[in-house]
């Protein structure tokens, strides 16, 4: 039971994956869809940022007065911090892109659900 208290936080991880990876097979409306990719996408993000974590670090600025006595095991890595923070701006730009899509297929086929679009594709497909 202690090992579930201490690591409650990769079941958070977990269970926002597993809904956001619902909402992408099950939800049939495009909009639905783009919110699950949001949401899987936040759980990977949180999930590497809390894997960086060390307890008792600080951040890894390094007083120069006190060069002969440096630990670097006292330091926080910041790399996957930054590479978070890219992952969240591609996020956002991938997010607008997706969402001026599905504005286009809305002008286009006058739906956003799958089925329906899927449905108007088959059929000018056999029109021609």
């Amino acid at each position: 039971m202690d090992i579930l208290i201490a690591k409650y936080n990769y079941f958070a991880f977990i269970i926002l994956m597993l809904i956001g990876l619902y909402g992408v097979l099950v939800k049939k409306n495009l909009i639905k869809k783009v919110i699950a990719l949001t949401i899987f996408q936040t759980s990977i993000i949180l999930f590497y940022v809390s894997t960086a974590v060390k307890k008792d670090s600080t951040i890894p600025i390094i007083d120069h007065h006190a060069m002969d006595h440096i630990n670097v095991n006292d330091y926080a890595n910041p790399l996957p911090q930054v590479l978070m923070l890219t992952a969240i701006v591609v996020g956002v730009a991938t997010l607008g892109v997706a969402l001026s899509l599905i504005q286009k297929i809305y002008r286009e086929y006058g739906s956003i659900e799958e089925n329906e679009v899927n449905d108007k594709i088959a059929n000018m497909g056999e029109e021609l």
